[in-house]
């Protein structure tokens, strides 16, 4: 596990909801750091909305709490009915991520038994860490999902690329290959979900740029293709060393697959403005894939017996070219695309 930022914020933002419990003599400062660390959040965007979704479901559960604390003081089958229906009101309100800190603040008000003031209290406590985890979000390394993408595709890529140049030779250790394959899929998985994050934020913009949406499309290309990539590996697995093959049938998918990893690097390269104009020969580079995938087609008529696999599996890699030339494309004016 790496030491990230969103760690060092979450400590940070309870040790802040510590302080300021104690500073505004507020008691047993344990909900408010509670609540500090529910509210971390890995955008801006979504910490705004979870702060505002968070004050309406706290408001909700702790006046529930207190009308039930009134009627039933501290039974435990009151507490768990409330429970329930903070519950149901947080999913029908599509609000479905405050429930746990919503809960903490439930079962804290009930504690008070109808005592307005500790209630209270409990209440102010959880807004405390809401806040301190807001407020450190926003000062503490704020998150830039957008660098952060393209650093980490970069990254993925990098190791996408081993695995691809070792999959026909079979040079790696199997246990170390399947291990850096299982982190590929994590790192691949990860990426989508910081796109998830951007177009979030850009869809909640009442005029978004059209540079942002720009933007968007090219990053949503480029786990595309990564995905297409981790495709050819698992097809690889599936099916090409359950076909039989000569030699010289080794040499012509393992020289087309690096073929497919240099135009990928490239367009990589591109996109951050570290190539001349025209190194790229997209033209050249899409009619040998387009070759390549009819010699196997054409091979596949002559030998159908012995050919299908390989053929399930030069598709594949063919559908990878494809993608990598849609992202060429898209990167053509990677200047104004830059951040």
């Amino acid at each position: 596990m790496t030491f990230g930022a969103r760690m060092l914020k979450t400590g940070l933002a309870v040790t802040l909801a510590l302080y300021a419990s104690l500073w505004l003599q507020m008691g047993s400062p344990v909900i408010a750091a509670v609540a500090a660390i529910f509210a971390m959040q890995p955008s801006i965007y979504r910490s705004w909305r979870h702060l505002l979704d968070q004050l309406q479901t706290i408001t909700l559960g702790a006046v529930l709490a207190m009308l039930a604390g009134l009627v039933f003081p501290k039974e435990p089958f009151a507490v768990g009915i409330v429970c329930i229906l903070v519950i149901m009101i947080c999913i029908k309100l599509k609000m479905g991520d405050t429930i746990g800190l919503t809960l903490v603040t439930v079962v804290a008000v009930m504690e008070a038994s109808g005592q307005w003031e500790f209630a209270v209290n409990r209440f102010v406590l959880s807004l405390i860490g809401i806040l301190s985890a807001f407020v450190i979000n926003i000062l503490v390394f704020p998150p830039k999902p957008r660098v952060q993408f393209v650093e980490q595709v970069r990254s993925t890529f990098d190791r996408l690329s081993l695995l691809l140049r070792t999959a026909i030779s079979d040079e790696m250790k199997e246990s170390i290959f399947r291990d850096e394959q299982r982190s590929l899929e994590n790192n691949i998985n990860s990426i989508g979900d910081k796109y998830k994050l951007m177009e979030e934020e850009q869809k909640k913009l009442k005029a978004p740029k059209f540079s942002g949406i720009r933007q968007l499309v090219v990053y949503k290309q480029m786990l595309n293709t990564l995905r297409k990539g981790y495709e050819v590996l698992e097809a690889i697995e599936e099916h090409y060393f359950q076909a039989s093959r000569s030699p010289e049938l080794n040499l012509i998918f393992d020289q087309h697959l690096e073929k497919m990893i240099k135009y990928h690097e490239h367009i990589i390269l591109k996109y951050e403005q570290k190539l001349k104009p025209g190194a790229v020969d997209a033209e050249t580079i899409k009619e040998e894939n387009d070759k390549f995938l009819k010699h196997m087609l054409d091979r596949y008529k002559d030998h159908e017996d012995g050919a299908l696999r390989l053929s399930i599996v030069s598709a594949v890699m063919y559908d990878y070219g494809h993608q990598l030339d849609r992202l060429n494309r898209l990167t053509g004016h990677s200047s104004e695309l830059a951040e």
